[in-house]
């Protein structure tokens, strides 16, 4: 972030923490207010921050959260392996049985 470099940036890490939690409750609140685009720029807003987070603690956000993404995908084909040995597709499980494989699939990758 060019900023940082000329000094515009928190001098501790909790203030990034501190504004990642003041966008999680901006979001909130326009979401029980219901204007998308409002949602939309919190969202956004809220994203910011979270990189702001990552940034503070050496971590690139891009990369974190395509390791989420594929960590996410790995446990969703652990659901549909075990839907298929059932005989089952994804869809015609309950969540309920969704959610046991993928706490499963949590403990096992």
């Amino acid at each position: 972030f060019k900023v940082s470099k000329v000094g515009f940036d928190w001098e501790e890490k909790t203030g990034p923490w501190k504004k990642l939690e003041e966008e999680i409750q901006e979001l909130k609140d326009e979401i029980e207010k219901g204007d998308k685009e409002k949602i939309f720029e919190e969202l956004g807003d809220l994203l910011f921050a979270a990189a702001n987070v990552a940034r503070f603690e050496g971590i690139t956000a891009e990369e974190a959260l395509q390791k989420a993404n594929d960590k996410f995908a790995e446990r969703f084909r652990y659901i549909e392996k075990k839907a298929a040995e059932m005989g089952k597709n994804v869809s015609d499980m309950t969540l309920d049985e969704m959610d046991k494989f993928w706490e499963e699939a949590k403990s096992e990758i």
